[in-house]
């Protein structure tokens, strides 16, 4: 049999929880990173998806009072089960199961070791870079093992028959997660090593190719035509009869110069109707069903992308009894669309197989007993969570994502999934806006976290079975009305009697309520950061952005001063538009780490002056009134002078000016 086939078959009534006595090899495990069909293969009794993270363990459940504790706690680095003297206790699972994803912000020299099997050795004992950083056997596969966005990845297979444990040394770095498959009892599975049969390395290279080739192989018969959706119109591009399953799509609309995509891309949708079903089993708007919003971002992934020769999709989708696809048009304007599709013949009887779902949705499902979490699916029955992307419109800027993502499983209480962060748990870190692209998981757009960011995250070796009920959440830490919004589109499998409730959207919902990007400004101010330097004897000048810290400072930036020390000087100058007498304003930036300095105008000392900087958090000083100076219309000169710190302060001597406003007098 093949490497996808089942090796030991007692199948027992597949839909209604199949008991499957399987039995893989290493090189089967590997088939798993690129089996989109095995995705809609349902669950068996007894097959999880869980994650060990170094999540806040101050967030509990209290079962007593049936409340969430601490549901909020985000010192998501030093989570741990417990030490062993020198040791840190990351992970024990039961086998038999596969680790399929290692993540982490942070790694250092200390050594992580994965003990399996009750093994007095390690199976695996690297410096936890190692795991990282492409030097070492079989961690050496790009597609696999990568860093984007600061974010460490290591989706190499690590399967065990009966026990895993995973430590850590000091100096190991921060955050972790490891991702696993636990399977039923009596499924076989190897016990992982480092060093691989040549046939084992070969399905590795396989794996890495398929996940990174452009244009991967393609099966089945193949249809396209080109179709005109008129405003206010649907159009049947699709309709199939019998038991098959389409293995491909493709999407290329004809859409306006940009910015207008956005909203073209929010106008269209695209249904999908299984088995004669009334009501959608898939229903997105079109864009956001490849994989992005807002608007037309171009990236490839292994499921889905989008590409300047159009969008694809290859997702499995089979059905047992017909299948319609339909583009829908809510604009106001008719919009030419190409269409294709491939389709194959069933491999697997249709009861053992889900259907394809795929919805998207604005705040449906919160929960008020968890009111920080910002629930992206929730759906009953037997099936696979596959993904997620999420689309943030934030104007207000700062960093929108501290949550922690969340999987509730078959009525769980307490999830076994807990994450340490929003970035983490799309394959990145510490907030960095940078776009990337892979196969598993991609930042299409993030405007530098102010404005829309789109992130997406594909579980397919790492798929997340479910026999009765899933719910997945995302911590959201801002308010609709700051506003911070988040929209979503999820990606299941779900057995024929399952629920899924997600019906479509009106596109007075879908589009129009992102604006233009909010910039808080005082009136009158002259920018800190955009005053021009006359002379700098140490340290650095740079613009910060201050919207982490409030919405105080104006132009939400300041002219940072940093690495200097005492007896250091900046001067600036200071624009005058019309002659007169002026009464100075400034407003500057206090915090732990900044000094104590003195200004002077012109050579005139401000009142007050020298000022200590320091305090135990980053604040705004308020408007300081520096005294009242003649000033001739030109440019005057602001002279900043380390004098030294505060005895509390960390002695890093900075200083931060935000802006300085004029008052004619």
């Amino acid at each position: 049999m093949s490497g996808r086939a089942f090796l030991c078959a007692v199948v027992v009534l597949a839909a209604a929880g199949a008991v499957w006595a399987e039995a893989f090899t290493y090189v089967d495990l590997i088939g798993h990173l690129t089996d989109l069909e095995r995705l809609a293969v349902l669950p068996a009794d007894g097959e999880r998806c869980e994650q060990w993270s170094s999540y806040d363990r101050a967030s509990k459940y209290d079962a007593a009072a049936d409340r969430y504790v601490g549901w909020d706690a985000n010192d998501d680095g030093p989570g741990i089960i417990r030490r062993e003297g020198d040791l840190e206790v990351f992970a024990e699972i039961e086998g038999p199961a596969v680790i399929w994803r290692i993540w982490s912000a942070q790694d250092g020299p200390g050594h992580v070791k994965i003990y399996l099997d009750g093994g007095e050795t390690p199976a695996v004992d690297l410096p936890f870079k190692a795991y990282f950083d492409l030097s070492t056997e079989p961690f050496t596969r790009p597609a696999l093992v990568h860093k984007v966005a600061q974010g460490l990845n290591n989706y190499t297979p690590i399967p065990f028959q009966k026990s895993c444990k995973i430590v850590a040394e000091k100096n190991w770095g921060r955050y972790y997660h490891f991702t696993y498959t636990k399977y039923p009892k009596g499924t076989k599975l190897p016990t992982f090593s480092m060093k691989l049969t040549d046939a084992e390395s070969e399905a590795l290279d396989r794996a890495n190719a398929l996940l990174t080739a452009e244009t991967p192989r393609r099966r089945g018969s193949r249809q396209r035509q080109s179709v005109t959706v008129g405003a206010g119109q649907k159009v049947q591009v699709l309709k199939l009869d019998g038991a098959q399953a389409i293995t491909s799509l493709f999407v290329k609309p004809e859409l306006p110069e940009k910015p207008g995509d956005v909203d073209v891309l929010r106008e269209l949708t695209i249904a999908m109707y299984w088995d004669g079903e009334t009501t959608p089993s898939v229903w997105a708007p079109l864009g956001d069903f490849f994989g992005t919003a807002a608007g037309e971002n171009l990236y490839r992934s292994f499921p889905l992308g989008m590409t300047e020769a159009g969008y694809y999709s290859r997702w499995y989708m089979p059905f047992g009894n017909g299948a319609v696809i339909e583009i829908g048009n809510d604009g106001d304007q008719e919009r030419r669309i190409e269409f294709g599709s491939r389709v194959v013949p069933l491999q697997r009887p249709i009861e053992q197989l889900g259907r394809f779902h795929a919805k998207w949705h604005r705040d449906m499902d919160l929960d008020p007993k968890r009111a920080i979490d910002w629930t992206m699916l929730k759906t009953q029955g037997r099936g696979r969570f596959c993904g997620v992307m999420l689309h943030v419109w934030n104007p207000r800027g700062s960093w929108w994502g501290e949550g922690d993502e969340k999987f509730f499983i078959d009525g769980e209480k307490f999830p076994s999934t807990f994450g340490t962060g929003s970035e983490d748990y799309f394959g990145y870190a510490w907030c960095d806006p940078t776009l990337f692209t892979n196969c598993y998981h991609n930042q299409t757009i993030s405007m530098n976290n102010k404005g829309h960011i789109s992130v997406n995250r594909w579980h397919v070796s790492d798929n997340v079975p479910f026999t009765t009920s899933f719910e997945g959440a995302i911590e959201k830490y801002y308010l609709n009305s700051r506003p911070t919004l988040y929209a979503c589109t999820s990606y299941w499998y779900l057995d024929k009697q399952g629920v899924d409730h997600y019906r479509p959207v009106a596109v007075s919902e879908r589009k129009g309520y992102w604006g233009p990007i909010y910039v808080f400004a005082v009136k009158g101010a002259i920018e800190g950061e955009k005053l021009k330097v006359l002379r700098k004897t140490g340290g650095n000048l740079n613009v910060q952005d201050m919207t982490g810290f409030g919405e105080v400072w104006s132009g939400e930036a300041q002219l940072w001063w940093t690495g200097g020390r005492p007896g250091d000087v900046v001067e600036l100058a200071l624009p005058v538009a019309e002659s007169g007498r002026y009464k100075v304003k400034m407003q500057l930036t206090k915090a732990v780490d900044y000094g104590i300095v003195k200004i002077s105008l012109d050579g005139k000392n401000a009142a007050g002056s020298p000022f200590d900087f320091f305090n135990n958090g980053v604040v705004a000083t308020g408007e300081l009134d520096m005294g009242t100076f003649e000033l001739s219309k030109g440019d005057h000169v602001i002279r900043m002078e380390i004098t030294g710190a505060n005895a509390r302060a960390v002695k890093g001597y900075m200083a931060g000016l935000d802006y300085v406003r004029l008052e004619r007098q």
